[in-house]
């Protein structure tokens, strides 16, 4: 069988994957930024077949998502391609990647998306709970407005010299009763000690962690609604140490477990190109 292109298209980046062998052999994802969809998405696919020595005549199809993919309204070079549901290909590329049968997958990227995701027989019931428009937006955001940083890099770099204890309120701080069925180190309020000390450091941080507790709760609620006790975490927002070391923290405490697979942030775009099945 030949290559299966999985494009994701996003607003001014564009992922995207292939697969061999009847979906069997993946080609490394990759991605690529420019400040628009059609620019975006004919970059990726050139440097992405340059550098697997691909042609035309080897791709069967190409299969696309993303809120970019409204743009492309004709065949690229001419070859096979269709859009799939982004709901379903972030389904599918969260259970792909972490080798789960069933799980809540939650897609991280500008905002975030949760779904719940199992395999019945030979195929995959994926289902949209819905999200919320806390994300990587977000967290951009208020870092730009707040303290004047606009890269994630730099983001990061700030957010390992800062402390929570001079911006948010935690449980320890409000009781001192130690039969309190919640763990002391608990956020009970984003900001709500936000001190005069406070540095730009400790304000990055508490960015960073307001924004992955309030993803972390959502997914906690899905994952007990539908009796699950893992959590899959894909999008860009999962390479963020900040982020991650938020969902690590919360494990313990709501009998959750949090999974970050090795090439989450790709997850949609393998999702889609496993859309061919």
């Amino acid at each position: 069988m030949k290559t299966v292109i999985g494009i994701d298209i996003g607003g001014s980046t564009t992922k995207i994957v292939g697969f061999k062998k009847n979906q069997k052999e993946l080609i490394e994802p990759l991605f690529v930024r420019a400040t628009d969809a059609v620019t975006s998405v004919y970059g990726a696919f050139g440097k992405f077949t340059m550098q697997n020595g691909l042609e035309l005549s080897d791709i069967d199809k190409v299969l696309m998502t993303g809120v970019g993919s409204s743009f492309i309204d004709r065949p690229i070079y001419g070859l096979d391609c269709r859009k799939v549901s982004e709901f379903e290909s972030v389904g599918l590329g969260g259970l792909y990647l972490s080798k789960l049968d069933e799980a809540i997958i939650v897609s991280m990227g500008t905002g975030t998306a949760l779904i719940h995701a199992r395999k019945i027989g030979d195929r995959t019931e994926t289902k949209y709970l819905g999200g919320t428009g806390v994300g990587g937006g977000t967290l951009l955001g208020l870092s730009r407005r707040m303290i004047g940083v606009d890269t994630i890099e730099h983001l990061e770099q700030m957010c390992e010299m800062g402390n929570l204890d001079n911006v948010d309120l935690r449980i320890k701080d409000i009781s001192a009763d130690e039969s309190f069925q919640i763990n002391g180190d608990i956020t009970a309020s984003n900001f709500g000690k936000l001190s005069d000390i406070a540095n730009k450091n400790d304000v990055a941080l508490g960015i960073a962690n307001m924004v992955a507790e309030t993803i972390a709760m959502l997914a906690v609620f899905a994952a007990r609604s539908f009796n699950v006790k893992t959590v899959v975490l894909t999008g860009n927002l999962t390479t963020l140490k900040p982020i991650a070391t938020v969902f690590e923290g919360l494990e313990e405490n709501f009998g959750i477990k949090f999974i970050i697979p090795e090439n989450a942030q790709f997850a949609t775009v393998i999702g889609a190109a496993l859309c061919n099945k």
